[in-house]
């Protein structure tokens, strides 16, 4: 038997999101919800570094917004998030839209939709603050709406100071 390569895209995908919320939620079982939401947030500050630093060597992109805006895209492709780019027209910034959030998803099917507002609040700043730093201290992260929030899209903007 031979998976095609968006079979095993897919497959990794699965197993990247269900490693999480398992995880999560056996924490949350031994301690409580606060403590589970601590130590996700923690390692959420270290995840993106990895990833950051991966996918630079694996493009040869380089610090800076630009480098930044390659292999966050990219990132986001290999994550299958659906996803619109804006560039600032200066090359001071970009914007980032999502309108599908496939976290959100998986805590409709888990019927833990309340807690998704708390969750991505605390995660996504610190995950997307992370990735900014990772291309240079003068880049800043703002996370101007989120559909967890009831907006319709998640909007993530990077700027250069």
């Amino acid at each position: 038997m031979k998976l095609t390569a968006e079979q095993i895209k897919q497959y990794l995908h699965r197993s990247y999101t269900a490693v999480d919320g398992l995880w999560f939620m056996k924490v949350e079982q031994q301690f409580d919800f606060e403590t589970a939401l601590e130590i996700d947030e923690q390692v959420w500050q270290i995840v993106p570094k990895i990833q950051a630093r991966q996918l630079k060597e694996l493009t040869g992109c380089k610090n800076g917004l630009e480098g930044l805006y390659e292999c966050f895209t990219t990132k986001l492709e290999l994550d299958c998030t659906e996803f619109e780019s804006e560039k600032e027209p200066d090359g001071k910034g970009f914007t980032i839209i999502i309108k599908h959030c496939h976290w959100l998803e998986l805590l409709r099917k888990s019927q833990r939709e309340h807690l998704a507002e708390k969750i991505g609040s605390r995660i996504c700043n610190a995950e997307y603050a992370t990735w900014a730093g990772e291309f240079g201290s003068n880049i800043r992260f703002e996370l101007q709406s989120q559909i967890c929030k009831n907006d319709n899209c998640c909007r993530l903007r990077f700027t250069t100071s």
